[in-house]
C-alpha cells in the first residue's frame, strides 16, 4: 500500500512514485481523535489514490493538521471530524493561509469519502468555495552580489568552525582515558572519549554505571551538554551545510533533502555522480563541481561518528543530525523554510536594505543558475573571446593586428560601422512636390555627394528608379550587397538608406509598411521588435510627418491593412 496510518505515534507511513519512502507523525497530543481522522484522509491522498507524491506535501499536512488541532484544542473540543461543526471550521478557514486551508479540505473530503462521517453543513462547508483565494505566484529573482556573498560567507563561517571544533574534540577524545579504567574523573578530554566510545548517550545513563558521586555526575552532564555540539553535528550546522551545498550545486532543495549515502557515486578521488530526485522529473544524476565535492566529503567526515551510532534505519540517510532534546538523540527530517529563516535569523543576515534576509532555497537555486550564466561565454564579466584563455593570452595571440592587411581589414569594418550610424543619424530625402527644381533646391549637398547628374535627378523625381517605398539613387552600388548587383534589401531597409529619395507618390506604400510594423508589434514581443523593426518604425513617421496631410488622407483610402500589400517571404507573413 503506497501509505498506511501509524498508530503510534500517530502518522503516516509513505511511498512514492518515485521509489523513496518517509514516516511523518503528527507530534501533537491535542485532540488526538480528530487528528487520526486526519491523517487517515491523509493517507488516501498519497499517490495512486490522490495527488500527493512527494514528502514537502506529506509536510505540509502535517502543519496543517498540528494548527487545526492546537486551535480547536484551545477550545476545548476532544471529538473526531463526524463531531466538527462549521462554525469551527470556518473560524480555523478565516485565520488560516491558503495552503493551510487546502490541506485541511482535502483531508476531510478524503475522511468522508471513505466512511461519510462529515455532518451536512460541514460537508457543503469542505466542498464550498474556498475562503482564501491563492496569491499570484511571481518568479523568484536572485539574491544580488552582496546579499549572495554574506550568505556563503555566513555558511562557511559556520562549517569550518563546526568542523574545527569536531576536530579538536576528536583530539581531546584521544587524550582521554578509558571509562573502564580505574579512577577515571569527567575531565573535559575523558568526557570526549566516553562519548566517542559510546555515542550520543544521556548522561543520567552512564553516572549509574560508572558509581560518581554527587558532584562527578554534576561535572559530567555539564561536559556531555559542551561535548554534544563539538561532537555531532547540530541541525544549526546541518542547515548550513544544506544551504551551502545547494549555492555550489543547483540541485533542488526536495533533491537535497531526499539523499540517501547510498546516491553519493565515487567516480574516482575527487569527482563525484550524485544521484537525486527531483519532484517534476523523478531521478536525476548530476556530476557534482569541486566545491561541492569537498563540501559532501567534508560533510560525511563530518557526520561520520554520529552516523556509527545511528540505528539501521537512518544510518544510510545523508543528513544525519544529533538533537539532544530528543528520545533517539539523532534524526534525518526534512528542514522547512521556517526553520531555515529562523537560522538566518539566529546569524543575523539581512539584505541590502538592512532587514532580515528571507533564505528561499529555491531561491538558491535560481541564483546558482543565474551566476552560471553569467559565468558562460557571452556574458563573461572578463568579455574573453574563449573562456578558457586569460585576456593576456587572447591579447597577445587573437586581438593584436600583426600584418598590414590585418589592420586594413580592421579599419574598413571600423570605418563601415561609424558610417552606418552616420547614415542612420542624417534626416530622410523627402520631396515635398514631385519635380526637380525641389529636388536641386533642397538637396544640394546630397547631389554633389552622390555626384548626380540632370539625367539621374530626372528619372528620380519622374519615378523610373522608384522601388517599394522610394526612389533609389543606384540600386548597383552596393551599400547593402556585393557592388554592380541589384540590391537585395527588404523594403524597410530603404527607410535608412542615404540613396532613397521619398516623394507623395510613396505615401499608400509607406502607410502599408506603417500598418505592416503595427501587425509585427502585436505579435512579437517587444524586445525583439525593437531589435528588428524599431529604427526602421521610428524613421518612417519622421518621413510621413513631412507629407501633406491632404497626401496621405487620399493615400490611406488604399491601405487594406494586409499582407497581400507587401512584398514579403513567407516567413515574414504577420498571419
Amino acid at each position: 500500500m503506497p501509505a498506511e496510518l501509524v498508530e503510534e505515534p500517530l502518522g503516516v507511513a509513505c511511498i512514492f512514485p518515485n521509489g523513496t519512502s518517509t514516516r511523518r507523525f503528527v507530534g501533537a497530543q491535542a485532540c488526538p481523535l480528530l487528528a487520526r481522522d486526519l491523517v487517515t484522509g491523509l493517507a488516501a491522498l498519497v499517490h495512486p489514490h490522490g495527488r500527493i507524491g512527494s514528502r514537502s506535501s506529506v509536510d505540509r499536512a502535517m502543519i496543517a493538521i498540528r494548527r487545526l488541532v492546537v486551535m480547536l484544542n484551545a477550545q476545548g473540543f476532544s471529538g473526531g471530524a463526524s463531531q466538527l461543526s462549521r462554525a469551527q471550521l470556518v473560524e480555523f478557514f478565516m485565520g488560516a493561509s491558503h495552503a493551510d486551508e487546502r490541506a485541511v479540505r482535502a483531508m476531510l473530503r478524503s475522511w468522508d469519502t471513505g466512511t461519510g462521517g462529515l455532518s451536512s453543513k460541514v460537508r457543503d462547508l469542505v466542498d464550498g468555495r474556498p475562503f482564501n483565494v491563492k496569491p499570484p505566484s511571481r518568479p523568484l529573482v536572485p539574491y544580488t552580489e552582496h546579499e549572495w556573498s554574506r550568505l556563503i560567507a555566513t555558511c562557511r563561517t559556520v562549517i569550518d568552525t563546526a568542523f574545527a571544533v569536531h576536530r579538536a574534540a576528536l583530539a581531546a577524545a584521544r587524550r582521554g582515558d578509558d571509562p573502564g579504567s580505574a579512577g577515571w574523573a569527567p575531565t573535559p578530554d575523558n568526557v570526549r572519549r566516553l562519548l566517542t566510545a559510546s555515542g550520543p548517550i544521556p548522561a543520567r545513563e552512564v553516572t549509574q554505571n560508572l558509581g560518581l558521586s554527587e558532584q562527578s555526575r554534576r561535572l559530567l552532564s555539564g561536559g556531555f551538554r559542551e561535548a554534544y555540539p563539538e561532537l555531532f553535528p547540530q541541525p544549526h550546522t546541518m542547515i548550513a551545510y544544506q544551504l551551502l551545498f545547494g549555492a555550489y550545486s543547483g540541485i533542488v532543495p526536495d533533491g537535497i533533502d531526499a539523499l540517501g549515502v547510498g546516491d553519493v557515486d565515487w567516480a574516482g578521488d575527487a569527482s563525484i555522480l550524485l544521484s537525486y530526485v527531483k519532484g517534476r522529473t523523478a531521478r536525476e544524476s548530476l556530476a557534482l563541481p569541486k566545491p561541492a565535492v569537498r563540501l559532501l566529503e567534508q560533510w560525511l567526515d563530518h557526520s561520520g561518528l554520529l552516523r556509527g551510532f545511528a540505528p539501521p534505519e537512518l544510518r544510510a540517510e545523508l543528513w544525519l543530525r544529533h538533537r539532544p532534546n530528543t528520545a533517539g538523540r539523532m534524526e534525518a527530517c526534512r528542514v522547512s523554510d521556517i526553520t531555515v529563516r529562523a537560522w538566518a535569523a539566529r546569524h543575523d543576515l539581512t539584505d541590502d536594505s538592512g532587514q532580515p534576509l528571507v533564505i528561499h532555497r529555491q531561491r538558491i537555486r535560481t541564483t546558482f543558475h543565474i551566476r552560471r550564466d553569467r559565468r558562460a561565454w557571452h556574458g563573461s564579466g572578463r568579455a574573453t573571446i574563449d573562456p578558457n584563455h586569460s585576456p593576456r593570452v587572447e591579447g597577445d595571440n587573437y586581438l593584436t593586428v600583426a600584418t598590414a592587411a590585418q589592420r586594413h581589414a580592421v579599419e574598413t569594418i571600423i570605418e563601415d560601422a561609424q558610417s552606418d550610424l552616420l547614415r542612420r543619424a542624417r534626416p530622410p530625402m523627402v520631396l515635398a512636390q514631385e519635380d526637380v527644381v525641389a529636388l536641386v533646391r533642397d538637396y544640394p549637398g546630397t547631389i554633389s555627394a552622390l555626384a548626380l547628374d540632370d539625367t539621374v535627378m530626372a528619372e528620380l523625381a519622374g519615378g523610373e528608379r522608384d522601388v517599394f517605398t522610394a526612389a533609389c539613387a543606384d540600386q548597383l552600388s552596393g551599400l547593402h550587397g556585393p557592388k554592380g548587383k541589384p540590391c537585395p534589401a527588404r523594403p524597410w531597409v530603404c527607410l535608412l538608406c542615404p540613396l532613397a529619395l521619398f516623394a507623395p507618390r510613396h505615401a499608400t506604400n509607406l502607410l502599408r509598411l506603417k500598418a505592416f510594423f503595427a501587425r509585427q508589434w502585436r505579435q512579437m514581443p517587444a524586445d525583439q521588435f525593437m531589435a528588428v523593426f524599431g529604427p526602421y518604425a521610428d524613421r518612417i513617421g519622421q518621413i510621413l510627418d513631412r507629407f501633406d496631410h491632404t497626401v496621405l488622407a487620399q493615400a490611406a483610402v488604399q491601405v487594406t491593412g494586409t499582407d497581400d500589400e507587401l512584398p514579403l517571404r513567407p516567413e515574414e507573413h504577420t498571419s
